[in-house]
């Protein structure tokens, strides 16, 4: 029987903690567990942004070291030390990974195989690898429970396939003890602009198109960011919960157009900011999953509504218009017309 960490006592590291999810998780355990340690490790490609964390400036339980994880070297320094490790790092986007799929490979799989060998090393505690339900696939019948088959049909969920059975394969081979979770569609402050929800929100502040990929009644469940990290603390607090792989979710179903009605009533912006465009290939219409196993091993239970989440992230972007807008320059503005340009 494998005894619980004490995360009030952590000593944690969070691969991939300036970006969107792994930079609110981090500032979760510090503001929960002001006796832990954490060490983020992130790359800072165009996802990470120092930022994120600035809250946590003069923070000594906090250090920020910038590395790849597909680095042995980096990995090594950045692990000594840590008894428990919350990998984040990854490339995320569907569309980029479309025109890149090799850079999505290389840190959401091999990057992962770099962690589990200094992670099998140094003997870490915990070893939670953060995956997608998007590894399932198109679901248009009942929801996936953690048993349903992975069919991923896009690189970005192919490539999160081979990190989570990597480290399930850590598990079984060298006792390594690790966990996986698939989590539902994340939204909440500090999401990049790419992402659907502050692409939306942000388009609209600017009086810009919403571009909305084909008939947009593609839906997607979507969890705030908080409950999601809460999940994964409670993940990570249970006892026997090495190998194991748990959905994390929250029951709210919606379209993309529901949501774009959602952000135009909140805004007061008109319907005519929306613009059907060419979908993406091999869009998946719909992605639902069973959290049955997390309430029952755990007990968690997500706690933020979907109308009042939504407001407060939309709200967000409205109050803190000088970060996002320090995102969307550069290297944004050259993908945007990669991706919405020619549509």
């Amino acid at each position: 029987m494998a005894e619980a960490p004490d995360l009030k006592r952590g000593r944690f590291l969070v691969p991939g903690g300036a970006g969107f999810i792994g930079s609110n998780f981090v500032r979760m355990i510090r503001k929960r567990f002001p006796d832990s340690r954490v060490t983020v490790l992130d790359k800072l490609t165009y996802a990470g942004n120092l930022a994120n964390l600035e809250s946590l400036s003069g923070d000594p339980g906090y250090r920020f070291i910038k590395g790849d994880i597909c680095d042995a070297k980096a990995v090594t320094a950045a692990m000594e030390g840590c008894d428990l490790v919350v990998n984040f790092a990854a490339e995320t986007h569907v569309d980029r990974s479309i025109e890149k799929a090799h850079e999505f490979v290389l840190t959401d799989t091999f990057g992962v195989y770099v962690l589990l060998e200094e992670a099998r090393r140094a003997g870490v505690r915990r070893f939670l690898q953060v995956s997608t339900d998007e590894v399932y696939g198109e679901i248009l019948g009942e929801a996936a429970n953690e048993e349903s088959p992975l069919l991923a049909r896009n690189p970005y969920a192919a490539s999160k396939i081979g990190g989570e059975r990597l480290a399930y394969s850590y598990f079984a081979t060298y006792g390594v003890p690790t966990i996986v979770t698939r989590g539902s569609n994340n939204y909440g402050p500090f999401q990049h602009p790419e992402k659907l929800i502050p692409l939306f929100v942000t388009n609209a502040l600017q009086e810009l198109p919403m571009p909305v990929y084909g008939t947009g009644k593609n839906t997607r469940d979507w969890i705030h960011v908080d409950d999601h990290c809460a999940a994964m603390l409670a993940i990570l607090a249970a006892k026997d919960v090495e190998g194991e792989t748990f959905n994390i979710g929250a029951g709210n179903e919606k379209s993309v157009l529901e949501i774009t009605a959602l952000i135009l009533d909140r805004l007061k912006k008109p319907q005519s900011l929306i613009r059907h465009v060419t979908d993406r290939p091999g869009h998946d219409r719909r992605y639902a999953i069973d959290m049955s196993k997390l309430a029952k091993r755990t007990g968690f239970q997500p706690s933020v509504a979907f109308e009042r989440g939504i407001a407060a992230t939309i709200d967000w972007y409205v109050e803190n218009r000088s970060w996002w807008e320090s995102v969307r320059s550069g290297e944004y503005r050259h993908y945007y017309e990669r991706m919405y340009g020619a549509r």
